[in-house]
């Protein structure tokens, strides 16, 4: 992780709602519920933001939490979470069949794929609220917004080491952002393939993960 420097909540806001309007009329547009994400994480967190790069495999890290795919037949993420790198497993493995079951969810994983490359928005620790209540990861990268383009990077193979990738991060320790500021992998220790379980990345598996809000 390269942190770029702390940002104030009405920054992080201001991108927020100025690269995802809200639209009601669209069906696939559910951005009113990730800015409430991003509220509560600016209350949680007592309005400590961050912009930051991370790289490939970070983002492949980061848990995503209950996802119905957008009301369609199959459920894409149960409520006990996943990380992007099981997700995307789990797309490869339904292939043309959740296009099928999940047209809208499919629709916008496409869209994704060419769309500009924007920040996507995570918390250190899990949220309250019934999309995370059950994660079994608490702690670490957690996404806030952006679920379906991190999707897209990574079904895109962008993931990778050398790649890197923008999100304003709320919740960063002072000790983390001591140590982390300029220098490149100083990030949090958010790797659940490196834990015991019975697949890789597969946060069902797994029984516990670093949150890093030490020094490295």
């Amino acid at each position: 992780m390269r942190i770029l420097g702390a940002v104030r909540f009405e920054t992080v806001i201001r991108h927020f709602t100025q690269e995802h309007p809200f639209d009601p009329v669209d069906q696939a547009n559910t951005n009113d519920e990730a800015e409430n994400h991003v509220r509560d994480a600016q209350l949680a967190f007592d309005g400590r933001w961050h912009r930051v790069l991370l790289d490939g495999p970070e983002v492949r890290s980061v848990v995503l939490p209950w996802h119905l795919g957008e009301d369609g037949e199959v459920e894409l993420i149960p409520n006990t979470g996943l990380t992007v790198a099981a997700a995307a497993d789990r797309l490869a493995m339904l292939s043309a069949s959740y296009t099928r079951s999940n047209p809208l969810c499919a629709r916008k994983l496409a869209r994704q794929r060419t769309a500009p490359r924007l920040p996507v928005f995570l918390s250190t620790r899990a949220l309250p609220g019934r999309d995370y209540d059950a994660l079994t990861v608490r702690e670490g990268l957690i996404h806030l917004d952006g679920l379906h383009r991190m999707l897209a990077w990574a079904r895109a193979g962008q993931l990778v080491s050398g790649n890197w990738f923008e999100a304003y991060v709320a919740g960063l320790s002072p000790a983390h952002v001591r140590h982390g500021t300029g220098h490149d992998q100083d990030g949090l220790d958010v790797h659940p393939e490196r834990q015991t379980g019975h697949g890789p990345h597969h946060v069902d598996d797994v029984s516990h993960v670093h949150g890093g809000f030490g020094p490295p």
